[in-house]
C-alpha cells in the first residue's frame, strides 16, 4: 500500500452505510488505520454504531472533524448537502482534499458551496467496498492535482474496482453500479425461490445461487470474454439452459434491467436538479479569495474519455 495513503488523517462527514462500508474496507485492506480516521454525524445513535463496528473516532462537530482531517469525505444525502456544505465553507482550505460521494451534487453545486479554489474530487462508489469488491466511478475537479488523483484511486482500488469518468456520465455509473448490487440482490432472491420452488432447501439455494452470481462475475472479469459468448458456452442445443433462457426473454428480464439502470440514473439527475434548484433559490454570496497554491499544476479540468480499471491485482 502506498505509504502516502496510509499517512493521511481522513474525515468522513456522515456515519452511515456508505461511510461504513468504505471505512471498513480501507481498514480491511490496510490502507488506512482507524486511529487516522474520525467521522461526525448528527445523529448520536449512528455515531456510536460507527465506532463500535470500526473504532473510529466519532464527533458531533464537522469544523472539529475539519480540525483533525487532510481529506474529508462527504458521505452524505443529497438532500443535506446545502447545510453541510454552509456548515463546512469556514473551516475548509486549500490544503483539504474534498471528496464527495453524495448521489447527484455536482463538482459546481460543491464550488459554489465550499468556495472555488479547493482541490474536489465526486465519487460514485457502491457498498460491495465493505468486502472488497467494490465499483467505483469519480471524475476530478478543475483545482484537483496529479497526487489528489493517485491517493484517491488508491483509496478505492483497496476496496475494489475504480473508474475515471467525466462528470457527465456519473449519473450513469450510479444507476448502475451505484444501485445495482441492489438489483443483483433481487436476482439472487429469485434464483433461489427457483431453486426452493423445485425442491432445494433455501439454505443451499441461497448459497447456490449466490456462488453463481459471484463466479460468472469472475468469468466476465477474468477471462475478459464477451458475455454473450460465455453464455453460449454454457447453452447447448435444446437442453436445459436455453429452455429456461427462453423462459427469461419471455418474461422481458433484458428490458426490466435495462429500464431499473435507467430509472435510478434518470432519478440522480432528478436528484441533481433538485440541487441546483435549491442553490440557485439561495442568496448569492461571495466567493472567496483565491489562496496561494503549491506548486503542482492542477489536472485538466474532467470531461476526459473513461479511463480502464485500475484495480489491483
Amino acid at each position: 500500500m502506498n505509504r502516502s495513503v496510509e499517512s493521511k488523517r481522513w474525515g468522513f462527514v456522515g456515519a452511515g452505510k456508505m461511510a461504513t462500508a468504505l471505512i471498513k474496507g480501507m481498514i480491511r485492506a490496510g490502507s488506512a488505520k482507524a486511529e487516522s480516521i474520525v467521522a461526525s454525524d448528527p445523529d448520536e445513535a449512528a455515531r456510536a454504531r460507527l465506532a463500535g463496528e470500526t473504532g473510529v473516532v466519532t464527533l458531533e462537530s464537522n469544523a472539529e472533524l475539519a480540525a483533525k482531517s487532510d481529506l474529508i469525505v462527504l458521505a452524505i444525502k443529497p438532500q443535506a448537502a446545502a447545510s453541510v456544505l454552509d456548515e463546512l465553507r469556514p473551516v475548509v482550505t486549500p490544503q483539504h482534499l474534498i471528496v464527495s460521494i453524495a448521489a447527484g451534487v455536482s463538482l459546481k453545486a460543491l464550488e459554489d458551496g465550499l468556495g472555488e479554489d479547493l482541490r474536489l474530487v465526486r465519487v460514485m462508489p457502491n457498498t460491495p467496498a465493505l468486502v472488497g469488491e467494490g465499483a467505483s466511478g469519480y471524475c476530478l475537479g478543475r483545482h484537483a492535482l496529479a497526487d489528489d488523483e493517485t491517493l484517491v484511486r488508491a483509496c478505492l482500488e483497496s476496496v475494489g474496482g475504480a473508474y475515471r469518468v467525466p462528470e457527465r456520465l456519473l449519473d450513469a455509473v450510479t444507476g448502475l453500479s451505484g444501485s445495482g448490487p441492489a438489483f443483483v440482490y433481487i436476482m439472487i432472491e429469485a434464483l433461489a425461490d427457483g431453486g426452493v420452488r423445485v425442491g432445494l432447501p433455501r439454505e443451499i439455494a441461497v448459497a447456490l445461487a449466490a456462488r453463481t452470481v459471484l463466479g460468472s462475475a469472475k468469468m466476465v472479469l477474468e477471462t475478459k470474454l464477451h458475455t454473450g459468448e460465455l453464455k453460449d458456452q454454457v447453452t447447448s442445443p435444446g437442453g436445459t439452459t436455453i429452455a429456461g433462457i427462453h423462459a427469461l426473454e419471455r418474461g422481458g428480464i433484458r428490458a426490466a434491467i435495462i429500464d431499473a439502470v435507467e430509472a435510478a440514473t434518470d432519478r440522480a439527475a432528478e436528484l441533481a436538479r433538485e440541487a441546483d434548484s435549491n442553490r440557485a433559490a439561495k442568496p448569492t454570496r461571495e466567493s472567496r479569495a483565491p489562496n496561494r497554491r503549491g506548486e503542482a499544476d492542477p489536472l485538466p479540468a474532467d470531461d476526459s474519455n473513461p479511463q480502464a480499471d485500475t484495480r489491483r491485482s
